[in-house]
């Protein structure tokens, strides 16, 4: 059986190694590249992120990454977004007092969490809806988090997105989405452990 082709997205964020290690390692046929014709016609597009919203967007836009991201969406072809790659997908992030636009693919808001202990750094329990693609199996695991930004509201999101939350400190927030071709987690999959290449796995097994 052909490993699924899968583009990690070269767009200058750090992380972009540790992701593509950890996707060939759950299975794919991985090639991290700026090219916007190879991430097209990939089976599976990888957007990860680290480091703030606008310098990321910034970054993104540079390589074309919006319009590549739109137009596999539109096509129906996955994209995986990872930590900032998970935020930009948001209409807009708020941070340092900066209003940056997102990719625009889901609405909501990215803001400072509430919580007095920020940055939310190190591995917590997710709720995941029970006909979640992405955890299916993974019930009561743990996944490793770093940031101090998030969604903290699914109001305006589509009634069709499959919306898994995570706490920190009383504090509640979108730790990943699903919506037809699209999947983003605010957590690092490739960071954590068994149960984030079980989940990296999952999402594999959805590109064929």
């Amino acid at each position: 059986m052909t490993e699924p082709r899968v583009v990690v997205l070269d767009y200058g964020s750090g992380n972009l190694h540790s992701a593509t290690r950890a996707l060939r390692a759950a299975g794919a046929d991985v090639t991290l590249t700026a090219d916007a014709s190879a991430a097209l016609a990939a089976d599976g597009l990888v957007v990860p992120g680290v480091g703030a919203f606008a310098a990321c967007m910034e970054g993104l836009s540079a390589v074309g990454g919006p319009d590549v991201i739109g137009e596999r969406l539109a096509a129906g072809r996955p994209v995986l977004g990872i930590c900032v790659g998970h935020q930009v997908m948001f209409a807009h992030g708020v941070e340092h007092g900066l209003d940056a636009a997102g990719v625009g693919v889901l609405p909501g808001v990215v803001e400072r969490l509430h919580s007095e202990r920020l940055p939310h750094m190190g591995w917590n329990t997710v709720d995941a809806p029970a006909d979640s693609v992405l955890f299916a199996g993974l019930a009561g695991e743990r996944f490793y988090f770093v940031h101090s930004y998030g969604v903290r509201s699914d109001g305006s999101l589509p009634a069709d997105a499959k919306v898994t939350w995570t706490d920190h400190d009383g504090d509640r927030f979108i730790a990943a989405v699903e919506r037809g071709p699209l999947s983003s987690t605010q957590f690092h999959p490739e960071k954590s452990g068994q149960a984030g290449a079980a989940l990296l796995r999952n999402w594999i097994a959805t590109l064929g």
